[in-house]
């Protein structure tokens, strides 16, 4: 990677809840459900055998990615941050469209968005148009809907 993959300690703490559920108890399990299927006999039609294995490729799969992502994971609080006046990693900011609408938005690491509760990916265009600004700060952002331009209403952090 050749950004660091910023993440609040709670979005590293539900990456490290996903991996444990899985390393620890789906895939156990499901090792367990393939072998027992293995030893009825006819593989090539025995559906708990044939689907165990594709969904133990899947949980490998996903269990690689989410060590990939905690291995560079740099976690950052951002209750500790020191210059609190303007938007960096982990502030939640008040903006207001051309037409007066306003949005509470989240800076949080690219593993941890969710759009519809406001959290935006930090590598996110508006979020990296929003970097280091104040209240008060005019952005212009080029979403795919067009061009827009944001006010900063308010910044606070946790």
């Amino acid at each position: 990677m050749d950004r660091p993959n910023y993440i609040t300690p709670a979005g590293y703490a539900a990456l490290k809840a996903e991996y444990d559920a899985l390393f620890a108890g789906e895939r156990p399990k499901l090792v367990e459900t393939i072998s027992w299927a293995a030893g009825n006999g006819d593989r090539s039609e025995n559906g708990d055998y044939i689907y165990g294995r594709k969904r133990l490729r899947e949980i490998d799969r996903r269990l690689g990615f989410l060590s990939r992502r905690m291995k560079a994971a740099k976690v950052v609080d951002p209750a500790r941050q020191e210059d609190r006046s303007k938007v960096f990693f982990g502030a939640t900011v008040t903006v207001a469209d051309e037409d007066d609408n306003r949005r509470e938005l989240t800076l949080v690491g690219d593993d941890e968005t969710d759009a519809g509760k406001g959290l935006i990916g930090w590598n996110a265009p508006l979020a990296r148009a929003l970097r280091g600004a104040a209240v008060g700060d005019l952005r212009r952002v080029t979403l795919p809907g067009g061009e827009r331009e944001y006010e900063v209403i308010a910044v606070t952090y946790p």
